[in-house]
């Protein structure tokens, strides 16, 4: 049986913080595939003073059915304070 939902966002949140070794922000996205699971996630990828100054990398998991990361890709760098969209 797939992985629900929530168990896709909680697998890419923890399993994606072990492999880059990176503090996991937030969730930006969760949507189904036809492989599984495509998770966008924000990890924080510098520490600056002052926090508005902050590099945050939104990465990309893949995972399959049983809720494993088939592939990660980082796909964007931003500070902090960058909140425009692209």
């Amino acid at each position: 049986m797939p992985i629900s939902f929530s168990e896709a966002i909680k697998k890419a949140r923890e399993d994606l913080h072990t492999i880059i070794g990176l503090d996991i922000e937030s969730t930006v996205s969760a949507e189904p595939s036809d492989t599984g699971w495509c998770v966008t996630l924000e990890a924080l990828e510098k520490k600056a003073i002052p926090d508005s100054l902050d590099v945050l990398a939104t990465y990309e998991a893949m995972l399959d059915h049983d809720g494993n990361i088939a592939e990660f890709r980082r796909i964007r760098l931003r500070k902090r304070s960058d909140t425009t969209e692209e």
